[in-house]
């Protein structure tokens, strides 16, 4: 079982939709079963707080199922429990380190790395546009899901 967990600053904006956008792209391959896909926070900010009525309202009128996940700060311990731990922007990367420690074993990424650019997600919290931010959030997973499926035998 492959299991990634996307990270942003409150999860329940970014990694929440990251989440539900990974976990509807599995199902689409008929490859659901052989992954775990969670989402978690670098703050304690929205901790048991619901998806962000954005996030949302921009996954149900993509068609994708938006479930009940209620924000989670991200432990020390997830490091050891998922293969892939995935940041929105610079930020997330500072904070998951703090969190997390040293990547020794190389499961720390940026979510844009696997559309091939070095830029960040940007936080609808601020900026308002879900729009902007499902672009990017589906461009990065589909790399994500075609170099994991590279590296596998799904």
């Amino acid at each position: 079982m492959i299991k990634i967990l996307f990270i942003c600053h409150g999860n329940i904006c970014r990694s929440t939709m990251a989440q539900y956008v990974m976990q509807h792209m599995v199902k689409s391959a008929g490859i659901s079963e052989q992954f775990y896909i969670d989402s978690a926070a670098t703050s304690y900010e929205e901790i048991g707080n619901g998806v962000h009525p954005g996030t949302r309202n921009k996954l149900q009128k993509e068609g994708i199922y938006c479930g009940n996940h209620r924000a989670r700060h991200l432990e020390k311990t997830d490091y050891d429990n998922f293969d892939y731990i995935i940041g929105m922007d610079r930020a997330n990367m500072q904070n998951i380190q703090r969190i997390v420690g040293k990547d020794v074993d190389s499961k720390v990424y940026k979510l844009l790395e696997f559309a091939g650019e070095n830029g960040d997600i940007a936080d609808p919290w601020y900026t308002g546009n879900f729009d902007v931010t499902y672009e990017d959030v589906v461009c990065g997973c589909r790399g994500l899901l075609k170099e994991i499926l590279a590296k596998t035998t799904l």
